[in-house]
């Protein structure tokens, strides 16, 4: 019975992987499709391929990627790489991997966000460059970053075989398995390029910044003004990324970072499906103005701010007991910890302090609700004529749960009887008291 379950769970796994492989990419370029040239309309863009044909319409619909879009994306990929050299850091040690090796890092997030979007703005304010063009050739975009992305991931497979950074790496024996999940833990170019902080932050989360402002820039070229649907999820957006920056340091001890490889999943996702995905709603705001009115629009930004500082404010809590080895102050008292004791992969006994009180005494990945919250609150200036602007919310909701559950499957193995104990004084996963 367990062999049986075994190999049906490895076979669904195996389905799943093939299944967003060949089903992520012409997502993208369908998504962008439906909102800028179907009005926003799933039943559009249906009626349309099934009139011209699935393959036909389809290939109706993917742009080619022009030399604007190559140019475009090796202008920004490049200014990111230099910020993410040539800028000033502190020095952080992210956690022992399960080699037993100690990543370092060079903190300089926020000072590359700043200078990106001072750049950004200054290059619109002179009328440098006009941000309309990159709206433009999204689609073309999208196309180029679709394929170069596939590319780069099979340069990562190619690296992880031939020239891995570190002993955080090794072969699953299935290609498609190292192709989709990855090779290595911490890949680099040298010593000091980290390609998982260039591909997850500097690239992925800085383009979500960038065309958030893309997305405002061409409405107020469109419209003569900007709607305060527009600015609300503008805000909102920026306010995000800016929580992420400022937590950076934090993100490098998470599960993205720390335990996930660098494959199709984490690489290609980061790259292409958050430029695309994540930045969906402002995409569908840009031919779809709302106004929302005062009253409503100041009510959707302080609940949009809320979640954010909370979803900051777990963040912090966590980092600052972490930072002070359990000697802090949770919500005006000393935190209440469990201390584990877990074995590295090369035999030696380590400790871990697993915190229980504050927001972390709510569930154990508490700090998912609050992330999805803002997501919604900066979808729902949307309001609700077509369901595809949510999108983004229904996945980041899927996504959270799988990670969540993950994490967890990861921590039982990790830590055993300490984690049966964290279960038992915190036994809600991610949502208080409910599940």
């Amino acid at each position: 019975m367990g062999e049986t379950a075994m190999a049906h769970s490895a076979m669904v796994t195996y389905t799943s992987m093939i299944a967003l492989l060949a089903l992520c990419p012409p997502f993208v370029i369908l998504l962008w499709h439906t909102m800028v040239h179907a009005d926003g309309s799933v039943l559009n863009t249906f009626n349309y391929l099934k009139q011209q044909g699935l393959l036909n319409g389809f290939k109706s619909v993917w742009p080619t990627p022009s030399i604007i879009a190559w140019k475009i994306i090796a202008c920004f990929g490049a200014f990111e790489a230099f910020l993410q050299l040539a800028l000033p850091g502190k020095r952080f040690e992210g956690p022992i991997s399960p080699a037993g090796n100690v990543p370092i890092y060079k903190a300089n997030g926020l000072q590359a966000y700043t200078v990106t979007l001072i750049t950004y703005l200054g290059l619109w304010w002179f009328e440098i460059f006009d941000p309309s063009i990159v709206y433009d050739h999204l689609g073309e975009i999208y196309s180029a970053l679709v394929v170069g992305s596939l590319v780069f991931c099979i340069f990562l497979y190619l690296k992880g075989h031939v020239a891995p950074s570190s002993t955080d790496s090794g072969s699953s024996g299935n290609p498609i398995v190292d192709f989709y999940w990855g090779m290595e833990l911490y890949p680099r170019i040298g010593k000091n390029f980290d390609i998982k902080v260039f591909t997850n932050c500097r690239f992925g989360m800085m383009s979500w910044a960038v065309l958030a402002m893309t997305y405002c820039f061409k409405q107020y070229e469109h419209n003569g003004k900007v709607a305060d649907s527009m600015l609300i999820y503008t805000i909102l957006t920026l306010a995000y990324v800016t929580k992420f920056f400022l937590w950076e340091s934090g993100y490098w001890c998470t599960m993205d970072i720390a335990h996930d490889r660098a494959g199709f999943y984490i690489c290609w996702g980061c790259l292409v499906w958050v430029p695309s995905i994540y930045t969906s709603p402002g995409m569908y705001l840009v031919n779809h103005p709302v106004n929302l009115g005062t009253q409503l629009a100041l009510s959707i930004l302080l609940a949009g701010i809320l979640c954010i500082y909370i979803n900051y404010d777990c963040d912090r809590q966590r980092q600052e007991f972490r930072r002070t080895n359990g000697k802090c102050s949770i919500w005006g008292r000393p935190p209440s910890k469990i201390v584990a004791t877990y074995v590295t992969a090369k035999g030696e006994t380590k400790t871990s302090l697993l915190l229980t009180s504050g927001w972390w005494g709510l569930a154990r990945h508490f700090h998912y609700i609050p992330e999805i919250l803002a997501a919604f609150f900066w979808t729902v200036p949307a309001l609700f004529n077509h369901f595809l602007p949510y999108f983004y919310v229904i996945f980041l909701t899927i996504l959270l749960f799988d990670r969540a559950k993950r994490d967890d499957d990861r921590c039982s193995s990790k830590y055993g009887k300490y984690w049966k104990l964290y279960c038992n004084k915190v036994p809600s996963r991610v949502i208080p008291w409910l599940y």
